[in-house]
């Protein structure tokens, strides 16, 4: 499964100081994702704007429908950190925090076999099930918010809480056309909280310093506080 935020690239393409406040917003939101998934979902690596996670799959349906549901869970978490953000960051004028409120989350889910190696304290997967998953997320859906999951795990998952997928094919250089099923679901437009000025101010001096250290100290880009302990795939 990866978890991949979009409006990352345009994010990315800002001045220094928003950039560095950008990239602290994307941390937060990844954070919120990955602290709310749990067994049998391990996150294995980030991708800058992603989070990549795995399961080991037993062929039953309360193992899919565990991964389904923690889908729901986290979209929920990413929105509602998405909107405290939108809040949090009013104090600044950059164009990363005055944007923050437009960042959505798609989610691919496929389900197949890969190969896990070890060496040095990292773990990578890989295969040709693992290489779709990735392409599955340059597609012809025209949206910015969904979850797209392949036909293997759809068949897997059975019962998918009465909602109605649209039913589509995405071609994959090097594999071929691939049936996936995509779940549409629109945020709810909520007014972001309103946060009071002290913690606004305290928010927006934080965000300033971490954005001093990277322009001027060169320090190391934050990661989310559930990966630190944890190594990161290079």
């Amino acid at each position: 499964m990866i978890a991949d935020i979009s409006g990352y690239t345009r994010f990315a393409h800002l001045h220094r100081l928003s950039q560095a406040h950008a990239e602290s917003i994307i941390c937060e939101l990844l954070d919120a994702v990955i602290t709310t998934t749990e067994h049998p979902l391990k996150v294995n690596e980030l991708l800058g704007d992603a989070a990549f996670f795995y399961a080991p799959s037993d062929g039953t349906t309360a193992t899919a429908r565990s991964v389904f549901d923690q889908i729901t869970q986290f979209r929920a978490a990413f929105d509602k950190r998405a909107l405290e953000l939108t809040g949090e960051c009013s104090m600044c004028v950059c164009d990363a925090c005055r944007n923050a409120g437009t960042l959505r989350l798609k989610v691919i889910v496929h389900e197949g076999e890969a190969v896990i190696t070890h060496l040095r304290g990292f773990e990578k997967i890989a295969g040709e099930d693992v290489i779709l998953a990735h392409r599955l997320l340059k597609n012809s859906i025209p949206a910015q918010e969904y979850v797209a999951v392949t036909a293997h795990f759809l068949g897997l998952l059975e019962d998918h809480g009465g909602a109605s997928p649209e039913m589509r094919r995405e071609h994959c250089e090097g594999i071929g056309d691939v049936p996936i099923a995509v779940f549409h679901g629109p945020r709810e437009h909520e007014a972001p909280p309103a946060p009071t000025r002290l913690a606004a101010a305290r928010k927006a001096l934080r965000m300033d310093l971490y954005a001093a250290g990277r322009i001027f100290f060169k320090t190391p880009p934050r990661r989310p506080s559930s990966m630190t302990d944890q190594p990161a795939n290079r």
